[in-house]
């Protein structure tokens, strides 16, 4: 199971996952000119990055969005970055956010579980019903695949939804909308476990909400965590260090913040994919030690 694999890469590399966000302006520009195209640039860029930092992550988040914008020729490059990382045996998270039921469900299953999009992980969309997410977890139980999926997330929007009280439950630990998303996902752990402990698909929570990271922890120990939000949007080691258990169970993302780091340090005018990489490379690691200077 991968959630497994996951959790023996957070004991031994550290918390971080890499976001490839990759957009073409992210690039030197030297470097940029130098290919025939921008999805080519992109696919330089990614590998030098991967090359540069695959043993002090724990997985790599591939955002499609960056690579749907450059047409056919960007969904190659992230086919390309998918298979690259693959390659270096580490482990990747398809950021596609697919909701959708039945049969269309099932089809993106196949198309991003398998084939020339195979993730290890997606991130799912599941507010059109548990019957968006069964069709996933049919497909990701035959291949070993795992998901993340929204229940908390870090950007100022998650409140018109997600924070939305219960009037009343039979259950007093669903408060929220996000509760009841959580306490389905951990009644599917019940079913889909791996050796670690966890459930076969986690939960996307953000770490922006310091005083609730305790609490949430508690209410889903067997659910592991996809964490954005930390750095940019307020995020903090401490708070996610309140959303692991014993130091572990959860990977945090973070994509501009490394992928960008060269444009903030000297030199940055005469910059080419060494530059960049080794910036991302100290991004990774400056993150990385933050966070297990806390949980130590």
């Amino acid at each position: 199971m991968n959630t497994d694999r996951l959790y023996d890469a957070v004991a031994s590399k550290g918390h971080v996952c890499i976001g490839l966000d990759t957009a073409a302006d992210y690039i030197p520009l030297a470097e940029r000119k130098k290919a025939k195209n921008d999805a080519e640039a992109v696919l330089a860029f990614n590998k030098s990055l991967i090359d540069a930092t695959w043993d002090v992550c724990a997985c790599f988040k591939v955002q499609i969005a960056y690579y749907e914008e450059m047409g056919i020729s960007g969904l190659s490059a992230y086919s390309k970055t998918l298979s690259y990382i693959k390659d270096k045996g580490c482990l990747s998270i398809g950021d596609i956010k697919r909701a959708d039921i039945a049969d269309t469900a099932s089809r993106y299953a196949k198309a991003h579980f398998k084939g020339e999009f195979e993730a290890d992980f997606v991130t799912l969309n599941p507010y059109m019903g548990m019957d968006s997410i069964e069709p996933w977890l049919k497909e990701a139980a035959v291949l070993g695949k795992g998901a993340f999926v929204l229940m908390k997330t870090s950007n100022p929007g998650m409140r018109d939804f997600q924070y939305q009280e219960i009037a009343e439950s039979a259950d007093k630990n669903i408060k929220r909308v996000y509760d009841v998303l959580g306490s389905k996902m951990s009644s599917l752990a019940q079913k889909y476990r791996g050796k670690s402990g966890y459930g076969m698909f986690g939960v996307v929570v953000g770490c922006t909400e310091k005083d609730e990271a305790a609490e949430i922890r508690r209410a889903y120990p067997d659910l592991f965590f996809l964490i954005p939000g930390y750095g940019a949007q307020g995020g903090d080691a401490q708070t996610v260090a309140l959303l692991l258990r014993e130091g572990n169970g959860g990977v945090v993302n973070a994509s501009r913040s490394i992928i960008t780091a060269w444009q903030k340090e000297e030199g940055a005018g005469n910059a080419d994919l060494s530059f960049a990489a080794g910036a991302a490379r100290r991004a990774a690691v400056k993150m990385r030690d933050e966070i297990m200077g806390v949980i130590s």
